[in-house]
């Protein structure tokens, strides 16, 4: 199980052990200001896994106010989602038992709040700040690495200028563990920490970004500490256990053939990985639902590009839930996934999440046109630089 993957199992155990009969009311009233909504949702939501649970929903009224309620046993995270978007438009805290909250839109941009205010809810207020933070810092870590990558490919490589820039996005990249570091050492609340810290373990699963990912023994101390504040706190005894649970990280793949499978591309033609031997095929496990993977998408559509008249193509499998056509179909269109796309939408429970034995996604192998396994986890500046050597010999 890889340790994006982990974090992420654990907000589900912590959400799902947050529910039971001492449970409190927690209330949400809230406001759109130069926006209207035909629902507005409010769901627990594990931001290292986007998986979205459901808690109430609401029609804004003529002024845009709505108010929406939870129960909730212990502190945990709720997100406030607007109609059919995406992302959620903010996320709170419960250690109020009510909070307000105002979501301020631009006219001519209405598929994400410019900004949002929130009172009555401490953690809240200070989860806000560390997000519009660490989203600033994620910006310019992005904007230097795609400046970074100009000047190494440009036709003349200035070295002194690659250095100087290399070494201000490495500052910037500890800048953001700082931040995060100091964070989650400022608060004992296992909800507000586990958040944090899931959301950064996603964005450090993006090696585009270059951040350094805590390890499972950071993991554990910090779940250590929490529990030491908490002891009575059910999310994290179950952390604990799964802690004590995990198995060893197992060997990869690289040297054997490639399990064969069939499955349906969107009009429900089937599809063998054996039917694209002679070629050097990425086979790219994603899902709509994972951020990750989206974020990821691009690399992986300019790979294509780049090498597709070189014996090269991709084959697209989706982890998409039962219901998720929509989403995964809608996904494909939005980041012009053009190459060959399959699924059986049976999210987890795929019979190829075992034939690969895939701990996490995103994930892909390149197989050779023989059909062995040559390479794998391929992201970010590896994909194009494994790609240009193998497709050269």
């Amino acid at each position: 199980m890889s340790i994006q993957q982990f974090i992420g199992g654990l907000i589900l155990i912590f959400v799902a052990a947050c529910a039971g009969n001492g449970a409190k009311k927690f209330t949400v009233n809230g406001k759109m200001m130069d926006r209207s909504a035909s629902i507005i949702y409010l769901e627990e939501v594990p931001m290292a896994t986007m998986q979205r649970v459901l808690i109430d929903s609401v029609k804004p009224d003529k002024d845009g106010a709505f108010t929406l309620q939870a129960k909730a046993e212990e502190e945990t995270i709720f997100n406030i989602r607007v109609e059919n978007q995406e992302y959620p438009a903010a996320s709170l805290v419960n250690d109020a038992a009510a909070v307000s909250l105002t979501l301020y839109y631009n006219p001519d941009s209405l598929d994400f709040p410019d900004r949002y205010d929130v009172a009555g809810s401490p953690l809240s207020k200070s989860l806000q700040a560390y997000m519009l933070v660490f989203k600033k810092q994620l910006e310019q870590v992005f904007v230097l690495g795609k400046q970074l990558n100009s000047l190494q490919q440009a036709p003349v490589v200035i070295k002194p200028a690659i250095e100087e820039l290399a070494a201000k996005r490495s500052l910037l990249i500890q800048s953001v563990r700082q931040t995060t570091d100091s964070t989650l050492n400022s608060t004992t609340n296992p909800a507000f920490t586990m958040l944090v810290l899931g959301y950064y373990q996603s964005m450090a699963g993006n090696p585009a970004l270059g951040l350094s990912g805590y390890t499972m023994e950071q993991v554990q101390s910090m779940v250590k500490r929490l529990s030491d504040k908490n002891p009575k706190h059910k999310g994290l005894e179950a952390v604990s256990i799964m802690i004590a649970a995990q198995p060893k990280a197992p060997q990869g793949l690289i040297g054997q053939t490639a399990p064969e499978f069939s499955l349906p591309d969107p009009n429900g033609k089937m599809i063998s990985l054996s039917s694209l031997r002679g070629r050097y095929v990425l086979v790219d496990f994603w899902a709509s639902w994972c951020k990750p993977c989206r974020m990821e998408n691009p690399t992986v559509v300019e790979a294509y590009a780049r090498f597709k008249n070189r014996n090269f193509t991709v084959l697209g499998v989706s982890l998409d839930k039962p219901d998720g056509k929509n989403d995964w179909m809608n996904a494909v269109m939005k980041d012009r996934l053009t190459w060959t796309q399959v699924s059986d939408l049976q999210y987890w429970e795929s019979p190829v999440v075992p034939l690969y034995n895939i701990q996490g996604i995103p994930y892909n192998v390149l197989i050779d046109p023989a059909g062995k396994i040559v390479a794998e986890s391929l992201r970010g500046q590896q994909l194009a630089a494994t790609l240009e050597q193998v497709l050269t010999k």
